[in-house]
């Protein structure tokens, strides 16, 4: 009925170096995955800035990369945390999706991590996971931790960011469970 997809050859643009892999140790993160997996490093998040800059995250290793035009890796970031996603706000603010300890902010001039959202109201997470954002600025987020079907209790969220207008409580920031 449909014809076979069309085969696209690929090359590798970008390959993380062995001295930046994790080499062994106590490491909370593996210790809590099932299987142990993975064992040296998890890149995710990939993404660009306004200014053609990629960037990606090691969620094993705490880091924060940007990567070079010609594929060279560079540690923007090292913090304690889970970074497991990354994108970038149409405004240039950089957001990382940390299991750890929420939604943070990474400023890519000195490689600051702060938190932005560490619980919804006055919720913890289960642990984020990843996160996008919609045409409008507002901000979507996987909460799911370790559910599964054994454990449906993971969400997604919402979150809009106050404009600093309107009237009173109802201008400021607000969740949504979806």
């Amino acid at each position: 009925m449909f014809s076979p997809p069309k085969i696209i050859e690929t090359t590798v643009f970008a390959k993380l170096p062995e001295e930046l892999k994790w080499r062994g140790g106590r490491n909370e993160w593996v210790e809590g995955q099932p299987l142990g997996m993975p064992s040296r490093s998890l890149l995710e998040g990939p993404s660009f800035d306004q200014n053609g800059n990629f960037y990606c995250v090691d969620a094993i290793n705490g880091r924060i990369y940007r990567v070079s035009a010609n594929g060279e890796f560079n540690v923007l970031a090292e913090y304690d945390g889970w970074p497991n996603g990354l994108k970038i706000h149409r405004d240039g603010r950089i957001f990382v999706a940390d299991y750890k300890n929420g939604v943070m902010l990474l400023d890519p001039v000195n490689g600051k991590v702060t938190p932005y959202l560490v619980r919804a109201n006055l919720e913890r997470f289960k642990a984020i996971n990843d996160l996008f954002f919609a045409a409008n600025g507002d901000l979507y987020f996987t909460d799911q931790g370790l559910t599964g079907l054994h454990d449906p209790t993971g969400r997604v969220l919402t979150y809009t960011e106050s404009t600093g207008q309107g009237d009173g409580p109802r201008a400021a920031n607000r969740f949504s469970v979806r």
